[in-house]
C-alpha cells in the first residue's frame, strides 16, 4: 500500500488502555513502516504524556466520566461530551483516516462514533471479561471487535469477534533478564523466595495498607518482598515506615520503571485484576493473587479474576477481605513449589503470543478495504 496509510487509535486514562493502543500502533508501524498514525486522547489523562513519549502524536479532547453517584454533576459532562463529538468530526475530517480503533477510555466513545457515523471503518480491543459500556454502545457498528476472553457474544455481535489476546509491552516479551539478575537490581537475596506486590501505577490502598497491617509476618515469613507504593501514597508510607526497624526483606519503592527486572524477580506476583496485567502474568507465566479493584465500572475486575480462578490459574482474594487474609495466603503459597509451579502452568494455557500483530493485520484489512472503496 502506498504512504496514504491512516489510521487514528483511540482511547486511554489507564496503563490498561495505553499500552495495548501503543502496542498496537508499533505492530502497525512495524508491518507498514509507511503508515501515519494519530492518537486522539482525553485532555488531562495520562495518555496526553505517554503517546508522544513512545513517538506518536496525539489530540486531546476535553471528554470526561459520568459520574455515577451525583448525577447532577452531569450537565457539564454532556457539555463536554458534545464538544468532544464535534472536534473529534473536525479531527477526522482532517486527517481523513482509513481505520479507527478504539481501546476503550474516556476518548473512544466520541472519536469512534464520529468514526462511525462518517463511514470509517471501526475496529474495537476489549481487553476485559465483561465489555465497558462504550464499547457495548459501539458494538453495532464496528466491523471487528478484538476479545480477550471467551463468552464476549452475550455483548457483541458474534459474526464481529475475534479473539486475538490483549497486546502487552513488547520490552516484557523480550527481556532476557534472569530472576537472579532481576532480585539483585533490587539489592534482595536471590537465594530467598519474593514476592512482587503491585497496585498499579497510581497504588492500591487495599494492597497497601496489608502489607502495612502485617510488618511483623513479613519480618518473620522468611520471603522477601518488592513493593510498590504507587506515587499517590508514596510520602504517606515513608512517613509510616520511618520508626520500623529489620525491614531489610521489604524493598520499597513508589514506581518500577523496569517492570522486566521485577518480574523476573518475582516468584509470586501480587496485583489488581485490569486485563493489561492479567495478560502479562499469562504470557510470563506467572503465579499471581489477584486483588479486584471494587472502584471500575461493572465490577469488571472481579469477573477478569473469577475467569482465571475457575481454570485454577490465578488465586483470588476480595478487596474487603484483602487487609487481614492476603499476606498470610501469600507467604503460604510462595513456600509452596508445587503450587507455584501448578498456577504457572495453568496461568500459561491462557496467554495469546501475538496479539498486538493480529490486531494491526485486521486494521491494516479495514483500511484497504476502505480505501479501495474510495477509488
Amino acid at each position: 500500500m502506498n504512504t496514504d496509510l491512516r489510521i487514528i487509535i483511540s482511547g486511554g486514562g489507564t496503563g490498561g488502555h495505553i499500552f495495548p493502543a501503543v502496542s498496537i500502533a508499533n505492530a502497525i508501524r512495524q508491518q507498514h513502516p509507511e503508515a501515519k498514525i494519530l492518537f486522539v486522547g482525553a485532555e488531562g489523562r495520562m495518555e496526553m504524556q505517554r503517546v508522544p513519549a513512545a513517538g506518536y502524536e496525539i489530540k486531546g479532547l476535553p471528554v470526561a466520566g459520568f459520574d455515577r453517584k451525583r448525577l447532577w454533576k452531569n450537565i457539564s459532562v454532556l457539555i463536554k461530551l458534545f464538544k468532544s463529538q464535534k472536534l473529534a468530526k473536525k479531527i477526522i475530517k482532517d486527517f481523513k483516516p482509513m481505520a479507527a480503533v478504539g481501546v476503550g477510555g474516556y476518548a473512544s466513545g466520541p472519536t469512534l462514533k464520529m468514526a462511525q457515523k462518517m463511514g470509517i471503518p471501526t475496529l474495537l480491543q476489549e481487553q476485559n471479561s465483561y465489555a465497558g459500556v462504550t464499547n457495548k454502545l459501539l458494538a453495532k457498528k464496528a466491523k471487528k471487535i478484538c476479545v480477550a476472553y471467551d463468552g464476549m457474544e452475550r455483548f457483541f455481535p458474534a459474526e464481529s469477534i475475534i479473539k486475538t489476546g490483549n497486546p502487552v509491552r513488547q520490552g516484557l516479551l523480550d527481556s532476557k533478564v534472569t530472576r537472579e539478575e532481576g532480585i539483585q537490581s533490587f539489592g534482595l537475596d536471590p537465594n530467598k523466595k519474593t514476592i512482587l506486590l503491585i497496585g498499579g501505577s497510581l497504588g492500591a490502598r487495599t494492597i497497601n495498607e496489608s502489607v502495612l497491617n502485617h510488618l511483623d509476618l513479613i519480618r518473620t515469613s522468611g520471603a522477601q518482598f518488592i513493593w510498590q507504593t504507587g506515587k499517590y501514597y508514596s510520602e504517606e508510607i515513608k512517613n509510616r515506615l520511618k520508626d520500623e526497624q529489620n525491614l531489610e526483606m521489604l524493598h520499597v519503592t513508589d514506581f518500577i520503571s523496569d517492570m522486566d527486572k521485577a518480574y523476573a524477580a518475582a516468584d509470586l506476583v501480587i496485583s489488581r485484576a485490569g486485563a493489561g496485567s492479567i495478560s502479562e502474568f499469562c504470557l510470563l507465566k506467572k503465579p499471581v493473587i489477584l486483588v479486584p479493584s471494587p472502584n471500575v465500572a461493572e465490577d469488571h475486575q472481579t469477573k477478569n479474576a473469577l475467569a482465571l480462578v475457575e481454570k485454577d490459574a490465578a488465586l483470588y482474594v476480595k478487596d474487603a477481605e484483602a487487609k487481614d487474609t492476603l499476606l498470610q495466603l501469600a507467604v503460604n503459597t510462595v513456600s509452596q513449589a508445587e503450587k507455584l509451579i501448578s498456577l504457572g502452568r495453568n496461568i500459561e494455557k491462557l496467554a495469546y503470543n501475538n496479539s498486538a500483530n493480529i490486531i494491526a493485520e485486521e486494521v491494516y484489512k479495514l483500511a484497504v478495504a476502505y480505501r479501495d472503496k474510495q477509488k
